[in-house]
């Protein structure tokens, strides 16, 4: 009797080992992961700002309805946090939104950068710039995984049969994905047009 007892459970632990029962709380955690690197690297841009800030405003402090743009931006950003074991779709469109007005802030900066010759040429402000530059890069490495690891968490826990797995013990909802601000998906609608003359 004990015999088919062991046997019973070994076999029910094998069927649960291949429908979610591990992958699952594994997934949940690479998705904490990724939200955490995603937030590292946005923090990291927020730390570069205060100093490319001070560095064009000695070139350029007329330019002061833009920095003041930028540091508004910067401050509204770094007061909406992630907590991905508790994200919902308004809080995290809320982070997307507070993010984006940064980067077109940033854009702004960047923009006006180009007016001024001695500020370009400021070996400080390069630097600043091709730091801020891999920064942004790291940010969109650090997006693309998150997405990636809420896509494999979701289909865990909608796709049978891991999902049974979760109805019957985890009881997760889908995790919201990162979706392109309305900001972004305007660039993308309107791409400039190339015009090489006639």
């Amino acid at each position: 009797m004990n015999f088919l007892k062991v046997t019973a459970l070994i076999a029910f632990l094998g069927l649960f080992t291949g429908c979610g029962w591990q992958s699952i709380p594994k997934a949940k955690n690479s998705v904490e992961a990724a939200m955490a690197e995603v937030t590292n690297q946005y923090k990291r841009r927020s730390d570069l700002i205060p100093n490319l800030v001070k560095v064009v405003q000695g070139y350029a402090s007329h330019e002061k309805e833009t920095l003041e743009g930028v540091i508004a931006a910067r401050a509204k950003a770094t007061s909406v946090n992630l907590d991905a074991s508790t994200l919902d779709p308004k809080k995290m469109a809320e982070f997307q939104q507070a993010q984006g007005q940064l980067s077109q802030a940033l854009g702004r900066l960047m923009v006006i950068s180009e007016n001024y010759p001695q500020l370009k040429a400021d070996q400080g402000f390069r630097d600043l710039q091709a730091q801020l530059e891999g920064t942004e890069n790291r940010i969109t490495v650090a997006r693309n995984r998150y997405i990636e690891s809420i896509k494999e968490f979701n289909d865990l826990v909608t796709v049978p049969p891991t999902s049974w797995t979760n109805s019957l013990f985890y009881h997760n909802e889908k995790m919201p994905q990162w979706d392109v601000t309305a900001e972004e998906k305007t660039k993308i609608e309107t791409a400039p047009e190339v015009n090489f003359g006639k």
